[in-house]
Order: C-alpha cells, then sequence, then structure tokens
C-alpha cells in the first residue's frame, strides 16, 4: 500500500503565500535570464493522478509569460501519431531559445498509463526504458535544461482527493474513468514506476521526487528546487520612464455611449440583491 499522508509539517496560510510570491518572483527573474541568454528549459511533471502536478504548474506558470514559458498537456496520440516514431510528438514541443516547456505529463506516459492498461505491447515497453536514457541524453547535449519531477502521493490522499472532485462541481470534469481505475492497479502502477526510476534515473538526467501529500509544502518544495537548480541571474532592467497625460487638442470627440453595445452590469444586479 502507500506511504502514510499527514507525516509532514502543515504550513499556515500567510507563511504559504508569503513564500510562494517570493519564489513566484525568483521564477520571474529566472524567466528573464532565459529570454536574454537564450537558454533552453524542459520541466516534466509526472505522477500518479491527483498528485498535484498540475497545481504546482498553476503556481509556476501565474506572473509567467506565455510567449516565454508555455504548458504542453498533450492528449491520447491519434492515429497518424501512433504511426510515428514514439518521441516525435514531444519532439514538436520542445523549446526553442528563450522558452520554457513544462510538460504536464510527458513520453513517460509509456512508462505508467501505457504499459499498465496495455496501451503498448511488452517490447514498445522494454524498447522506451531503453532508448529514453539515450534520447534525453540527445537533449541535454544539445543544450537544453532537463529537469525530471515524479509527484508521490499516499493511496489515502489520492482518494480523498478523488472524493473532493466527485463533490466540488467545478472540479468533476478532472475525474476520469481512467483515475477510477488507477486506484485498483495501484500496486501495478507502482510496480511500472519502480522499473522506470530503475532505468531512466541517471546522472545526467535525474528523478526528483517530491513528497505531495501536502500541496503547499510540495509546491514550495518543487519551485525551490527547480530554481536551485537553473543557473539564472538577475538581470537588471532599466526603469521604465513613462510618458505623460497627452494633451487634449479638442480635435477628438468621442462618439455617444448609445452607439457601443455595453456588457450588461451583473455587479449592479448583485449589489441590489445583497442590499435588499
Amino acid at each position: 500500500m502507500g506511504k502514510k499522508s499527514g507525516s509532514e509539517p502543515k504550513l499556515s496560510k500567510d507563511v504559504y503565500e508569503s513564500e510562494l510570491f517570493r519564489l513566484q518572483t525568483e521564477l520571474v527573474a529566472m524567466q528573464e535570464w532565459v529570454r536574454d541568454t537564450g537558454a533552453r528549459v524542459v520541466v516534466l511533471f509526472e505522477g500518479r493522478d491527483a498528485a498535484g502536478k498540475g497545481g504546482a504548474i498553476k503556481r509556476i506558470t501565474e506572473f509567467l509569460s506565455p510567449r516565454i514559458c508555455r504548458v504542453s498537456a498533450l492528449p491520447a496520440p491519434t492515429d497518424r501519431e501512433r504511426g510515428q516514431w514514439y518521441y516525435q510528438r514531444y519532439v514538436e514541443h520542445l523549446p526553442t531559445k528563450g522558452e520554457i516547456v513544462l510538460f504536464d505529463r510527458s513520453w513517460y506516459n509509456r512508462a505508467g498509463v501505457e504499459k499498465v492498461m496495455g496501451f503498448c505491447t511488452p517490447e514498445e515497453h522494454t524498447r522506451f526504458l531503453r532508448q529514453t536514457p539515450i534520447f534525453e541524453q540527445m537533449l541535454i547535449d544539445e543544450g537544453i535544461m532537463l529537469r525530471k519531477y515524479w509527484f508521490s502521493v499516499s493511496n489515502e490522499e489520492q482518494l480523498r482527493r478523488f472524493r473532493s472532485r466527485r463533490d466540488d462541481p467545478v472540479r468533476q470534469w478532472k475525474l476520469s474513468p481512467m483515475d477510477l481505475e488507477s486506484v485498483f492497479r495501484w500496486e501495478d502502477y507502482s510496480r511500472a514506476k519502480d522499473e522506470m526510476m530503475v532505468h531512466t534515473d541517471t546522472s545526467t538526467s535525474p528523478w526528483f521526487v517530491v513528497e505531495s501529500d501536502h500541496k503547499r509544502n510540495a509546491r514550495l518544495n518543487m519551485i525551490s528546487h527547480l530554481l536551485s537548480t537553473v543557473p539564472y541571474e538577475h538581470i537588471e532592467r532599466p526603469r521604465v520612464k513613462l510618458p505623460k497625460t497627452p494633451i487634449e487638442t479638442g480635435n477628438y470627440h468621442r462618439p455617444p455611449r448609445s452607439l457601443s453595445r455595453f456588457v450588461p452590469d451583473h455587479v449592479a444586479n448583485i449589489i441590489g440583491d445583497t442590499e435588499r
């Protein structure tokens, strides 16, 4: 069975939000360094369903430019993609100079869900384990900074999060039949993960495990570690001089409001309801 949850100390909300903002400020500094130096960064987020990958990605990207840092969350492969070299559809999403790409699940699908659910043959799985260290070394030799994170959640906490999703109308879409199947195949996924680690945790492309039963702890730990592994420097920017307010010449006359279509004032209705 999975590890017991609750072994980590919990942070207060105030401490968490303060430290998260500090780290997010550093992420912006890292982004500016990536843009200026032309660095290429790839971060893989792997782990069981509901392990906290999406939440970590959301906090990382919150203040970053989508033109520099983008998320790749690929759907199931198409028939055409199934006929291609396995890594091909992922290669298309690798960064160019000055970009950061966060993979919300990656080529490691073959080591996890495809292996457990029988979506690939044993031969394809074996070939993946053999070829992936070579593939990743090619990326590193090309100059890409590759970081791999495994979000580790206990079976008790995973099930608790599934129940929470089931009862939450804005998060029910996150709960899929595949998620439910993973509950019954917990040990199968554990064995697949262990085998994956044996073959793909290398000295040049190591796995870093994030204890994720406590989401706040996991986010801070993961972001802090990522920042510590990228040799970014703070880029000094000249202070922007804002222009003065334009001079009104009297040559412009705004059209009447009646000519524009404004959205209804929904907020006014809310305020009116609360004041009744």
